[in-house]
């Protein structure tokens, strides 16, 4: 059941890993950082806020460091320099991506070591537990939490909620936006 439940785990990987190449493929920078109003976040933030909130969740699932460092800020030129997880919308609504080719780049060196560290995990890895109850408060409240089983948030908890599902939400929030500016959905 463990070998069915990866396999399951790398195509939906691959498939919305897929969407995001897609999406970012079909759009140019005057697209992602269109700003439809004051309390609308722009794409770019969707884009950013995932890439760079799977990079630094790798540090937890595996203890890779992320890529993300001052290089990588300096080539991709973000508006705001964080992922915005504790920030506010109204914080976070000036988002843009200065270099959208250095960004492409990012993401998908972020996807690719996510899908190279899939490849290689093993069933046992599935049930490493991350956190353990009682949660540190900033875990409390997150989704993950609600997931976790008995013994606290595990690997295989953590890939579905802060990389999978986490990733089909902002595809969600992408594949609207697109239509504001312009462009199709991305699925039907």
């Amino acid at each position: 059941m463990s070998e069915l439940l990866l396999d399951s785990l790398r195509r939906r990987l691959r498939a919305i890993f897929s969407l995001y190449e897609d999406a970012v493929a079909s759009m140019e920078l005057r697209h992602v950082n269109y700003k439809e109003r004051d309390d609308v976040l722009p794409i770019a933030f969707s884009l950013f806020h995932i890439v760079n909130m799977i990079d630094a969740s790798l540090m937890l699932l595996n203890g890779n460091p992320p890529l993300w460092n001052e290089d990588w800020a300096a080539r991709v030129n973000p508006g705001i320099r964080d992922h915005g997880k504790h920030r506010t919308v109204e914080e976070m609504v000036d988002q843009h991506i200065g270099d959208y080719d250095a960004f492409r780049d990012y993401m998908s060196q972020v996807f690719a070591r996510v899908e190279v560290w899939v490849a290689e995990l093993t069933p046992s890895e599935l049930t490493r537990v991350i956190f353990a109850k009682p949660y540190p408060p900033q875990v409390a409240s997150t989704y993950s939490a609600r997931v976790g089983g008995e013994s606290g948030i595990t690997v295989l908890d953590g890939v579905e909620c802060w990389i999978y599902q986490h990733a089909l939400r902002h595809m969600g929030e992408i594949e609207y936006a697109r239509h504001l500016v312009g462009l199709r959905g991305m699925t039907s």
